[in-house]
């Protein structure tokens, strides 16, 4: 069984939303799953584990979170190389380019992704619920 761990950032609970749905999705999976709030746990915590969800919206002009998020963000990227990874979050203004600069931080240190990106505009409707489900079970079941 795998074991996951979801980590997020959620000012509106647009994100949140989100995180407890990819935790649904990889329970449904068989997956043992951890959701923590990116205050609530640690980088090195988070590098324990071989299959790892991050979320967060797009902030300022089209950024992570930068007091909690990007700093934890930061310290675990390079921990990252071998793990299954997916991410998420949410946005309301411009294109959600964000998720797009994100993702190629992870190539640039020459981390794949397990799938694509979910990205939500505002609260995620149903759509990007079960989007979220979807890239919760292919995380755990990678």
């Amino acid at each position: 069984m795998a074991k996951v761990a979801i980590v997020y950032w959620s000012g509106s609970g647009n994100t949140e939303a989100m995180a407890q749905a990819v935790e649904e999705g990889a329970k449904a999976a068989g997956a043992e799953t951890t959701l923590s709030f990116v205050s609530d746990t640690t980088a090195s915590d988070v590098a324990a584990f071989d299959h790892i969800i991050l979320g967060c919206p797009a902030m300022g002009n089209e950024e992570l979170e930068e007091y909690e998020f990007e700093p934890f963000f930061a310290e675990l990227l390079p921990q990252l190389k071998g793990k299954v990874v997916g991410i998420f979050g949410s946005y309301a203004w411009n294109q959600g380019d964000w998720i797009e600069t994100w993702k190629q931080r992870f190539t640039d240190e020459g981390i794949e992704l397990a799938a694509e990106p979910v990205k939500a505009y505002s609260y995620p409707d149903d759509d990007a619920l079960a989007a979220c489900k979807a890239l919760g079970e292919t995380v755990a079941k990678a």
